[in-house]
C-alpha cells in the first residue's frame, strides 16, 4: 500500500469528494492496485457474481455473529474499503462506519455513490487513528497487497478494542482458479498486486499472533477470520 501523512487526513465529506476528484491527478497511488483489479460487486460473469454474492452473504453472517457476541460491536472501520460496498453494508446494520483506502478519484467517485459511511484516505501499514478507537475492524482482501502485511496486522489489532474480521484469497485454489481459467498464466495465476499468499491454516496462524481465532469461515476462494484482540 501506499502512504500518506498522516497529519494531512480527515473525514471527507460528500463536497470535499467532488473537489478532490476535480482537482487531483491520476493515479494518486502509482505502482499500486487501487480497489478491487476485478469488479467482482458489480460483475456480469455469472460465475464470478455467484461467487462473489456467497462470501458477502458468509462475511455478513459472522458480522451478525459479532453483533450478538457478549461484547458486540457497535463502531466499525473497515481498511481497504474499495468501493464501499462493505462499509455501507456495515453503515446500515451498525448506523455508523468508517471506511479507508488509499487516494483515487475512481475510488471517490465509487464513495459518492455510496452515501452513509465516512470515507477518508490513508495507509493500512500507518493507521490515521487512536488506539482502540474502534470495536470492529474489518479488512477484506487487503493484507495480500501490503509489502509488510505483519505491521498491517498489529495496526489492524491497535485501533480496534475487541473484534476483527479479516479475509484474504485461499492459496493455492485462488491461483489455481485463475490458471484453471486461463488468466495470468505468465505469473502461474499470480492476480497483479497479490504480495503475499495464504492457505486457511497458515492465514489462522498469521492472525493468532495478535488475537485469538473465534471462527475461521471458507468460501472458495477465500479464507475469513473472526478473532477478538487480547
Amino acid at each position: 500500500m501506499g502512504s500518506v501523512t498522516r497529519c494531512s487526513l480527515g473525514l471527507a465529506t460528500a463536497g470535499s469528494l467532488a473537489a478532490m476528484t476535480a482537482s487531483a491527478p491520476a493515479p494518486e497511488t502509482p505502482g499500486v492496485v487501487i480497489g478491487n483489479h476485478t469488479k467482482k460487486y458489480t460483475a456480469k460473469n455469472p460465475a464470478i457474481k455467484w461467487l462473489t454474492e456467497r462470501f458477502v452473504t458468509r462475511l455478513d453472517g459472522m458480522v451478525g455473529q459479532i453483533a450478538g457476541d457478549s461484547k458486540p460491536a457497535t463502531n466499525p472501520l473497515e481498511v481497504g474499503a474499495g468501493e464501499g460496498v462493505i462499509s455501507q453494508k456495515m453503515f446500515d446494520r451498525f448506523g455508523t462506519a468508517v471506511g479507508l483506502d488509499l487516494p483515487d478519484a475512481g475510488l471517490r467517485e465509487e464513495w459518492r455513490s455510496r452515501p452513509g459511511p465516512h470515507y477518508l484516505h490513508g495507509d493500512a501499514e500507518n493507521l490515521p487513528f487512536l488506539d482502540d478507537q474502534f470495536d470492529l475492524v474489518v479488512c477484506v482482501e487487503v493484507l495480500e497487497h501490503l509489502r509488510d502485511p505483519a505491521a498491517g496486522l498489529r495496526e489492524l489489532a491497535r485501533v480496534t478494542s475487541r473484534h476483527m474480521l479479516l479475509s484474504v484469497p485461499r492459496e493455492p485454489l485462488f491461483r489455481g482458479s485463475n490458471l484453471i481459467t486461463g488468466r495470468y498464466v505468465k505469473d502461474l495465476g499470480n492476480t497483479p498486486g497479490h504480495l503475499n499468499h495464504w492457505s486457511k491454516t497458515s492465514f489462522s496462524r498469521f492472525v493468532s499472533q495478535v488475537a485469538d481465532v473465534r471462527a475461521v469461515a471458507s468460501p472458495y476462494p477465500w479464507t475469513i477470520v473472526w478473532a477478538t484482540v487480547r
